[in-house]
């Protein structure tokens, strides 16, 4: 018996759009992070193997911060060994040097800094100023490139902060010039609290191809606080972007900024790439079972429409 649903959405390309786009997937790192139950170690490692029997390929593991400031990530010691032979890329989280020699001694090949555009979210994220915050991650990203490894650069509050509020742009594009200046591979763009509208997102990506950061090494990373994340990766994609952040099932938020929800969940963003033909490798039926079942492990159900509507889950 057919499933109608299962064909759908009709595949109706639109132009000016990549061919393909690459998924960073979240949902372990920042999707768990900032649960309030802690999560096994074993049901993560689970997760992780089943997000890769998706066709994803890359996946963003853990995080080697201190246990005090993420205690969900605690065990990335013994979760990586876990799943360091999957084949898919596994980037972790790195705050300082200590979390880079933590990393490396694991065999991790990807990392990821974690700056900030704003003055107020650097100071409750890392305690620093956003300049002392460059300054710290200057030698991480200096060793890291010297083993051959690949770098990362996070930036949070590009286009709205809770305490700041709006965020001027040239504001972004010093600190995005800073990362990429220090030998960050590549820049994911930070809406932290989900404020972001398509216009304001043209705009930045704009700016930034001005002042030199090529379109390549950019990816964006939205949140869905007001429901805008979509539109803000159409727009986004229009510019050139191939690299999108998602969140199996919706997961995640931001412990440091309590008005940031869930990140745009993988499905969802999936589901809309492929109603304009744009192939991400990714098996929607596998990625909604997966999400069901880590949403059975949560004990809620997914916030993702499309889990929900392919599932037939009730809100």
């Amino acid at each position: 018996m057919n499933t109608p649903e299962l064909d759908l959405p009709m595949a109706v390309p639109a132009t000016g759009l990549p061919a393909r786009v690459r998924i960073h997937e979240v949902g372990a790192r920042d999707g768990l992070q900032n649960e309030k139950a802690t999560v096994p170690t074993a049901v993560k490692a689970e997760f992780v193997r089943r997000l890769a029997g998706t066709g994803l390929t890359t996946i963003e593991a853990t995080s080697f911060v201190h246990p005090k400031w993420v205690p969900q990530l605690a065990d990335a010691e013994d979760l990586y060994p876990e799943i360091s032979g999957l084949p898919v890329s596994l980037p972790v989280l790195v705050p300082n040097e200590r979390g880079l020699d933590r990393a490396l001694a694991l065999g991790a090949r990807r990392v990821a800094v974690f700056a900030s555009a704003t003055e107020s979210f650097a100071k409750a994220n890392l305690n620093r100023t956003v300049d002392e915050a460059l300054a710290m991650f200057e030698p991480v990203v200096t060793r890291a490139k010297g083993e051959d490894v690949h770098v990362r650069g996070y930036l949070s509050m590009c286009f709205g902060d809770p305490w700041e509020g709006p965020v001027p742009i040239p504001q972004v594009v010093r600190v995005c010039r800073a990362l990429l200046d220090m030998g960050c591979d590549e820049l994911s763009l930070g809406d932290t609290i989900g404020v972001a509208t398509p216009g304001h997102v043209t705009a930045l990506l704009t700016a930034l191809t001005g002042a030199g950061v090529p379109v390549s090494a950019l990816g964006v990373h939205f949140h869905d606080t007001y429901g805008q994340a979509l539109a803000n990766t159409l727009a986004a994609l229009q510019q050139g972007v191939t690299t999108v952040d998602a969140s199996a099932g919706g997961l995640g938020g931001c412990p440091y900024a309590k008005s940031a929800t869930g990140n745009l969940a993988t499905e969802d963003l999936v589901w809309m790439l492929r109603g304009l033909g744009i192939d991400t490798g990714a098996d929607l039926g596998r990625l909604v079972a997966t999400s069901v079942w880590m949403a059975a492990h949560l004990g809620r159900p997914s916030p993702s429409r499309t889990v929900r509507a392919l599932s037939h889950q009730e809100s």
